[in-house]
């Protein structure tokens, strides 16, 4: 099941506001989209669509597809909504668009936790491409132990959100167990104290893990880089599908 946080209506609807308007992860995309040529797209786990949108508002050919309900609903009420095509549900759920690119942003791969579950998603992204088409996504450094900055008083903040007050937010790890971590974020709406949680575990694969799981589901790696906005944090995987 989707995280509370990204199928919740309340919590949904505060995804692009704490993590800001400006997403240098998602310019970078939007980079290698140009750089690529590619002019039909497929984001797998689309979110909120922000990516999606702004793809298509360049005249792009897009499709977004999310598991979570609650995300696509709110994707599809995004200005601009009506140039992306919509689906809920995994990649296994996308047809052959004879892609050129496929990309997984954020905590998207790493949020595919179960092996069975990962395979879908790279068999479902080989299927929408097109021979040559590329496969993008980035996955946390698992040596770079990023989830010991998950919790502690410097995850907790405040945030004035236009249209629904003050909400109060923090994070706590609450499961580290190689290569799984798991942590809870909890929310605190002033304007009626309402308290949500949503509870989230990522899996930390290896750089090794990954080749060799891309070569097991049709995908050659033509380089790996550094994400602009995490340096020295993550790999950024630019594939492509093998024949």
């Amino acid at each position: 099941m989707p995280d509370a946080l990204f199928e919740h209506p309340r919590l949904v609807a505060l995804y692009d506001v704490l993590n800001g308007v400006d997403r240098p992860d998602l310019d970078a995309y939007t980079a290698i989209a140009d750089e690529l040529g590619a002019r039909r797209v497929l984001d797998i786990g689309c979110g909120t669509g922000a990516l999606a949108v702004a793809l298509a508002a360049g005249g792009r050919e897009v499709t977004g597809v999310d598991p979570a309900a609650g995300s696509v609903a709110y994707a599809r009420r995004r200005p601009g909504a009506e140039r992306v095509r919509w689906i809920h549900g995994d990649a296994g759920a996308v047809p052959d668009l004879a892609a050129d690119l496929a990309v997984m942003t954020g905590n998207v791969a790493q949020a595919i936790v179960e092996p069975a579950d990962w395979a879908v998603a790279l068999d479902g992204a080989h299927r929408a491409l097109r021979p040559g088409g590329h496969l993008v996504f980035e996955t946390r450094d698992p040596a770079f132990r990023g989830w010991e900055e998950w919790t502690g008083p410097r995850t907790h903040r405040s945030v004035d959100v236009p249209g629904v007050g003050v909400v109060e937010t923090r994070t706590e790890l609450t499961a580290v167990e190689l290569p799984l971590v798991s942590f809870r974020a909890t929310y605190v709406f002033a304007s009626d104290g309402q308290v949500l949680t949503s509870d989230s575990t990522l899996r930390f694969r290896g750089r090794d893990e990954v080749e060799a799981d891309l070569a097991e589901h049709g995908f050659a790696v033509d380089e790996v880089r550094d994400a602009p906005d995490r340096p020295a944090r993550e790999f950024v995987f630019l594939t492509r599908r093998t024949p």
